[in-house]
């Protein structure tokens, strides 16, 4: 019952598919492309949205067709299969709940149950922070850092190398940085760490904490 609710749960933040056709398209930012700087270059965010997610999609679209996957939530893909229709799939997946927990108006502490939640798994947030910043900086190569619900509810810090997704491992993803180059290299060169401290500062936690189940 558990790992119905936390993945069923996604479906509000993945209205990416058509019923009649079975297949994605490109979504569209809650913001404008320059609403993020300083922390996401408006160059940044038309690359990584408008060509990256973009090459995800079309090519996620071609390989599914007339498959067992075709028409299929991106949860059922990532879970199910494997190979370069796992990698575009977990990767759309990726960038859709990526691009949604951002805001211009965002930044602060999380509120409410997932700040409890946090509180009781880390002892503060500044903590949780320090900890989930040292496991993306130390990610090897391409891949994202994300904060993690089991089944049981319990909030985990994942490292889930190229394009996988907590999906993959029965988990429901909450908040996910992506350490990908792409993701920041124009803005901050090599500098990863520098990036993964500032992007706190445009996090929606009011779109983050609905993600959270209620154990």
């Amino acid at each position: 019952m558990k790992r119905i609710l936390l993945l069923s749960a996604l479906a509000f933040v993945i209205a990416t598919t058509s019923a009649q056709t079975g297949f994605w398209g490109l979504i569209q930012l809650p913001y404008a492309s320059e609403a993020l700087e300083p922390v996401i270059s408006r160059r940044t965010i038309e690359l990584h949205h408008g060509k990256h997610l973009a090459g995800y999609v079309e090519t996620l679209n071609l390989l599914v067709k007339d498959t067992e996957y075709e028409g299929k939530s991106l949860e059922h893909i990532v879970r199910h299969s494997s190979g370069v229709i796992f990698n575009n799939a977990g990767q759309v997946l990726n960038h859709i709940l990526y691009f949604q927990q951002f805001s211009p108006q965002g930044g602060g502490v999380p509120t409410g149950r997932l700040a409890r939640a946090i509180e009781e798994q880390w002892g503060t947030f500044d903590d949780f922070r320090e900890e989930f910043e040292k496991r993306g900086a130390a990610l090897f190569g391409s891949g994202w850092v994300w904060l993690a619900q089991t089944a049981d509810g319990t909030l985990i810090i994942l490292q889930e190398p190229g394009g996988s997704n907590p999906v993959a491992s029965g988990c429901r993803p909450i908040l996910g940085f992506d350490v990908w180059e792409h993701a920041y290299y124009l803005d901050y060169e090599n500098r990863r760490l520098e990036h993964l401290r500032s992007l706190w500062d445009i996090i929606d936690w009011q779109v983050v904490g609905e993600r959270y189940a209620r154990p």
